[in-house]
């Protein structure tokens, strides 16, 4: 009987595999998140603040991915799923409420709540999918966050470095647990099975994601003109932003972002393939999240002198995206376009010259590299006819 009521708890192959209402519910959430981290960054635009901006976007996009890859073989449909993935959300709010103080006196909330989500997702798969083999995800993932609980407590119990320290660990530990497949005493190593089931339904959740990633960079820049007072300068450094926005969007659609379901279904290894555009999405929303730093910062002050962070910010960002957008490329067809690494590399040759010239001109600087990039994909979409995905073997 337990097996039974386990067994609808799972998604079946012939199932509806496109996204639910409630995973779109959920990522609201995550809107919220984005933003604070780059509030976070825009006020500290050090090598410190990078890093803790680093650490806590790592454990925020866990709980996502984590969520995604759960609703991928369960379904969000029955009512135990759905009150997980709620309880989910909560927790993942009080997350997103702490990050601004999360290296202060929200420590502990930041932490406890990160713990309670992950260790109490363990309990409850454990408890309902008693009797069927799927159980053994939440008994790996207790083994797992179990080990990471201690330094992401012990971090939040501590101040400056050393709670940087401590969380960095939790983070590669929570993502290397994940990469070699949770290996746990007793309950082995998590096989191909146990982990996908539907290419178009991971790839729908990635889009949706990156969507929400550009919806945190359109709030703060409409937050950022809405400051300014509509002052004339600040509007033209809004149009430039607004510019680059969709320069992102076209980037990443085109191609890979399209057909990456597809990908997944012809591959020889669609776990290890969904796991490569996971991390490829994760650059492109520190990519996303650093751009709108940029932004803010940009339509707050468009002329003037640019100091050098500002300069790392507004040049750094698109150069993080096209760094994961290229991995994301490699990963759906087995190769990267040229054009790329040379906006990459155009991105970096830009920084010495920037230093002279005001923060709109800095951005228009970007946003013209970007133009470059999307008008190569568009002049090679019209040279030859649509590929299909190649993922490497």
């Amino acid at each position: 009987m337990a097996t039974s009521r386990a067994a609808e708890l799972v998604r079946k192959a012939g199932d509806p595999q496109r996204a639910t209402f409630l995973e779109l519910f959920f990522d609201l959430v995550f809107v919220l998140a984005l933003a604070q981290l780059s509030r976070g960054l825009a006020e500290d635009l050090g090598w410190s603040g990078a890093f803790r901006t680093l650490v806590l976007l790592g454990a925020i996009w866990w709980v996502w991915s984590s969520t995604a890859w759960l609703t991928d073989r369960t379904d969000p449909e029955r009512s135990v799923i759905q009150a997980l993935v709620i309880a989910t959300m909560v927790g993942s709010l009080v997350m997103a409420a702490a990050v601004p103080e999360a290296f202060g006196d929200t420590g502990l909330i930041f932490a406890g709540a990160y713990v309670a989500i992950q260790l109490g997702r363990g309990l409850v798969l454990v408890a309902v999918l008693r009797g069927h083999a799927l159980r053994l995800i939440g008994v790996r993932g207790l083994f797992w966050y179990g080990l990471s609980a201690l330094p992401w407590i012990t971090g939040a119990l501590v101040n400056g470095t050393a709670r940087g320290a401590l969380w960095a660990l939790a983070v590669v530990l929570d993502h290397t647990a994940g990469r070699i497949g949770f290996p746990t005493p007793g309950a082995g190593r998590a096989a191909g099975q146990d982990l996908a089931i539907s290419g178009e339904h991971l790839a729908e959740r990635y889009r949706q994601f990156f969507i929400i990633a550009l919806g945190e960079l359109i709030l703060v820049t409409g937050l950022a003109l809405t400051s300014s007072g509509f002052a004339p300068h600040a509007a033209a450094a809004f149009a430039v932003s607004i510019a680059t926005t969709v320069l992102l969007w076209r980037i990443y659609i085109h191609r890979a972002g399209q057909v990456l379901a597809e990908a997944i279904a012809v591959s020889t290894d669609p776990v290890r393939l969904a796991g490569s555009a996971s991390y490829a999405h994760l650059a492109m929303a520190a990519g996303v999240v650093a751009t709108a730093v940029g932004d803010e910062l940009v339509i707050a002050r468009p002329l003037g002198h640019t100091p050098p962070a500002w300069i790392a910010v507004i040049l750094g960002g698109p150069a993080l995206y096209l760094a994961g957008r290229a991995r994301f490329e490699h990963a759906v067809f087995g190769r990267v376009s040229r054009s790329r690494p040379i906006g990459v590399l155009a991105l970096a040759a830009l920084t010495p010259a920037m230093l002279p010239l005001p923060p709109v001109a800095v951005a228009a600087a970007a946003a013209l590299v970007l133009t470059g990039i999307a008008a190569s994909d568009a002049a090679r979409a019209r040279r030859r006819p649509s590929e299909r995905p190649s993922p490497p073997g």
